[in-house]
This record gives C-alpha cells, structure tokens and sequence, in this order.
C-alpha cells in the first residue's frame, strides 16, 4: 500500500475528519498529493448554488462538476506516479457518480462515519462552519447511513483520533476498501 501509486477516497458528512484524515494519510507516502475537492466549489465567483435538503437541478450539476473535476485532477497526479488522497463530501446515491469519474485503479473508498452527536461536537469546536438552517449534524448522517452505497471501507471514527483513523486506514485498506 505504501509504495504502489494509487488514489484513496475519503469521504463522509461535514466536520467528519475528512480534511485531517485524508492530509495525515498523504503525508505518510513518499510522493502524495491532497486534492481538496471543496476547492472547486470555492473557485466559482458568481452562479455557485449549494446544495440543501431539497438538492436544487442547479447545485446537483454544480456538485458532479466538482466530482468530476476533483478525478480527473487525481488521474492526472497518479499519472504522473504520485499517490493521491482526494477528500470531499460524497454522501448518498452520489457516491458512486463520484467513485464512477475516476479512470485510476487501484481505487480505495474510504466513508468516515462517527456519530452525529460527535459531527456536533466538532463542527462546534472548529473555526469554519458547515452546518446551520439548511443542514444538521443529523439530517446528513441520515442521508449517510440510509441512501449512501455501501462501497469501501465505513469506519466509525466517533472515538478514535485522526492517528489513529489513518492507522485504521492503512491497516485495513488493501483488504477491505478497493472498488472496481
């Protein structure tokens, strides 16, 4: 796992431990590059529409945009022999949209999953905020647990550290997290 350029996947609901996990898990290859997905949100100006409860046509379209952007970034770093982790929120039948725009196998999925109680408790001690009118901690954990594909590796990360997820992460994942 640790020398054989590839692309890990990891994602899960707001304030999860995507962005640590996924940039701890990078720093433990020799060459690795962290794709943010959240960036190509961020790059649109004027026309973004986010995503809520009712999933807009606009902001769905805006959403496999940046699917399809953050894989094809991916493909273009592993081909150029580095190992990628990319890290975005992919939760519902739109997981397997966004695992289905990578051409790079081996492909590992990996969903982190704590509690919502403890999504709550991190969204509250971190500086940006994902959560409020639209969504709760809740809400999107039920949109997680009952419509997302069982594809990877799940881990209930609720009492673990980000060390300990990344251990968790490379301990399982040649086994358990490869998609087709």
């Amino acid at each position: 796992m640790r020398d054989e350029p590839g692309i890990v996947l990891v994602t899960g609901v707001m304030a999860s431990g995507k962005s640590t996990v996924a940039q701890l898990l990078a720093e433990r290859f020799e060459r690795s590059v962290h794709v943010r997905g959240d960036m190509f949100r961020k790059m649109v100006v004027n026309g973004r529409v986010e995503m809520s409860p009712d999933v807009p046509e606009e902001a769905e379209r805006q959403l496999l945009l940046r699917y399809r952007l953050a894989a094809s970034t991916a493909d273009a770093y592993r081909e150029a022999g580095f190992r990628v982790v990319v890290q975005d929120v992919a939760v519902g039948p739109m997981l397997s949209d966004f695992v289905g725009f990578f051409r790079t196998r081996p492909l590992h999925v990996v969903v982190l999953c704590p509690r919502p109680d403890v999504v709550a408790e991190r969204e509250a001690a971190r500086g940006k905020k994902g959560y409020g009118a639209a969504w709760t901690p809740a809400m999107l954990d039920d949109v997680l647990r009952g419509t997302t594909p069982r594809i990877g590796l799940w881990l209930d990360t609720s009492d673990w550290t980000a060390e300990r997820t990344v251990d968790e992460i490379l301990r399982r994942l040649p086994e358990e997290g490869g998609v087709e």
